[in-house]
């Protein structure tokens, strides 16, 4: 296909826009739990054992301490039994694993749902990697790229003791066509299958023989066949995601589907009510022998939906396990935390997979000119930004577009934000290079009720003022924003130059960051998120390469040049590589971060004491 021609656009990351919404929600509330969590944190909380029997496969090794999740496992142990006792803030956007966008969702849904492939259970980049669950084997691909050819694993059972098929599993695929019926989750299947057939999903299925969605064939029980229409270097992702949990039509509730739907994991549910709680139990018909990542540890999980100052409170008092949440401790609980060292030492700041950024519009002039956006690189202050959103454990200081949990991120920084000052005299140099040697003056928009944003906007205003950069700060409705800075037209009507941001990958390869943010042919008048307006031709072509190498490796390569040739001209000012402070209580087994989902990982974990 021409390098003109796009291919065909993802889903802009959702997943990861509505964990940062939580994410700012949790952290302005709780100014009244401080005292409350003085006393309660003095509770017995122990230090966490190690153990050399860690569950996560090839642990690379067992740590305890501040920061001993992130790239370790603590407390490492196979007992089994207890309840797991989880806690969140809000619940699921659904349970249903082809509606779901929650990240932290995604995470849960393992603990019920099985998926053609999905993350290993490890810790540290061995979480990236992809590999079999309900497949036997990776898959076969051809030589073209374009044909996958997936053998399920042998006696796969439903809760019900039903076997699990191919064609359940493209069933379960051809429900997410129906966008009428099940919307709400990613939809990066219906783009890659689709191929012009109109699938409108199995309610509307009028094929007759039921065909269905063509570009998926079921030859027998345990074979699935996918064709695609050109090679596509994210296929082996979209195969971890949850529109690939098999489903039978018969149990089917459509919209519904997600109050109690049918499990092929570890445990099923046994009671949810919306809006308060969820209780899973053990699954009966799973069989461990055709799961070697699960070790389904407690016999109960136990979630309850609360608001955020009481999750903080029972937490960091004993009476609860984990935030499922995972977006970080209230402000008042967090400095609790960091100020005891007994707290201190459950508790993680792993990064989050987001970047906090500001967008600079390469459309909205002076900001069009390539040299005008590098005097607001060099004229920030690094340190003072990385300050405005809560310090080292907030997020670490970042000198380009891509997170550093994305395979192909090196740390490149040509601009030396890493180096946490800023350099007045090379943004002079800049402005002088762009006929601006006075200055210029520019509007910054930011939301409204994101206390962390708008202090970073007032140190990015100080920090350009000393350089003659005037920055005019507009402030926008939370729920509008996006809207808002997604309209082309209306940022060019309104004349805005520079837009804060925060944006994550669906899943952890350059396909699912980098193209929405920076392919000039995904610029649309409505929901637009090129929010720099990327436009190169070199940067247009690379993307192209990218998605249809047939070499990972290849790929890989590919999205870090396109993320040295958009950091280098200077399109997104990256604050920092997000991080999130979360607690993990004591008596938990098996924690560890999971690269992939940003998060500790729900699937290997256990309790200490059995209870």
């Amino acid at each position: 296909m021409p390098a003109t021609s796009p291919a065909s656009p993802p889903r802009p990351p959702r997943r990861r826009r509505l964990l940062a919404i939580v994410l700012a929600a949790v952290l302005v509330t709780g100014g009244g739990i401080t005292a409350l969590l003085l006393q309660q944190g003095k509770d017995k909380h122990g230090t966490a054992e190690t153990g050399s029997n860690a569950t996560p496969r090839n642990s690379p090794g067992t740590a305890e301490g501040f920061d001993a999740a992130v790239g370790h496992v603590v407390n490492a142990s196979d007992r089994k039994g207890g309840t797991l006792r989880l806690l969140s803030s809000t619940d699921a956007d659904s349970w249903d694993p082809g509606r779901s966008y929650y990240g932290w969702v995604w995470n849960l849904q393992r603990l019920y749902t099985r998926t053609l492939l999905t993350y290993d259970v490890r810790p540290g980049q061995q979480g990236r990697t992809l590999v079999p669950d309900l497949a036997a084997a990776q898959p076969q691909v051809s030589a073209d790229g374009r044909t996958y050819t997936v053998r399920l694993r042998p006696v796969l059972k439903f809760e019900d003791g039903t076997p699990i098929t191919a064609k359940d599993v493209k069933y379960a695929i051809e429900r997410v066509f129906a966008q009428d019926v099940v919307s709400g989750g990613p939809t990066y299947l219906v783009e890659s299958l689709d191929q012009g057939q109109n699938y409108q999903g199995p309610y509307k299925d009028a094929s007759g023989a039921r065909s269905g969605l063509r570009a998926v064939e079921t030859p027998d029980d345990r074979t699935l066949v996918f064709r695609l229409a050109k090679a596509d270097s994210r296929f082996p992702h979209l195969l971890a995601m949850g529109a690939t949990a098999p489903i039978p039509r018969k149990r089917d509730t459509g919209a519904d589907y997600g109050m109690k739907p049918v499990s092929s994991g570890p445990y099923r549910f046994q009671s949810y009510t919306p809006g308060q709680s969820l209780v899973l139990v053990r699954n009966e018909h799973w069989d461990r022998a055709t799961d070697p990542l699960r070790t389904a540890l407690p016999d109960r999980i136990e979630l309850t939906v609360t608001d955020a100052d009481t999750v903080a409170t029972r937490l960091l008092g004993g009476a609860a396990d984990l935030d499922v949440q995972q977006a970080g401790l209230p402000q008042s609980a967090e400095t609790t935390v960091l100020r005891d060292p007994q707290l201190k030492s459950h508790a993680d700041a792993a990064y989050t997979g987001y970047v906090r950024s500001v967008a600079l519009v390469s459309k909205t002039a002076p900001l069009d000119n390539p040299h005008c956006r590098k005097a607001v690189f060099y004229a920030v202050d690094p340190t003072a930004l990385q300050n405005a959103r809560g310090g080292p454990t907030a997020g670490s200081l970042h000198g380009n577009l891509l997170p550093p949990t994305i395979p192909g991120a090196d740390g490149y920084d040509p601009f030396s934000l890493t180096g946490g000052k800023p350099r007045p005299d090379k943004a002079r140099e800049e402005l002088r290079a762009c006929g601006r040697p006075a200055g210029f003056t520019t509007k910054l928009v930011v939301r409204d009720t994101r206390a962390k944003d708008l202090q970073t906007a007032e140190v990015l205003r100080q920090s350009l003022k000393a350089v003659g950069i005037t920055v005019e700060t507009e402030r926008i409705d939370v729920t509008q924003y996006f809207s808002v800075v997604g309209s082309p037209g209306e940022v060019k009507n309104k004349g805005y130059g520079l837009m804060m941001l925060g944006w994550g990958a669906d899943y952890p390869e350059g396909s699912g960051f980098l193209p929405p943010l920076t392919d000039g042919r995904l610029i649309t008048p409505s929901g637009n998120t090129n929010y720099a307006q990327v436009d190169e031709p070199e940067i247009n072509t690379l993307l192209d390469q990218a998605r249809t190498a047939t070499d990972p490796a290849r790929a890989t390569e590919l999205y870090r040049r396109i993320n040295h040739k958009v950091t280098d001209g200077a399109y997104y000012l990256p604050i920092v590589a997000d991080k999130a402070l979360n607690y993990r209580s004591p008596r938990l087994t098996n924690v560890y971060v999971h690269e992939a989902y940003g998060m500790v990982d729900f699937l290997s974990l256990g309790t200490e004491d059995g209870k």
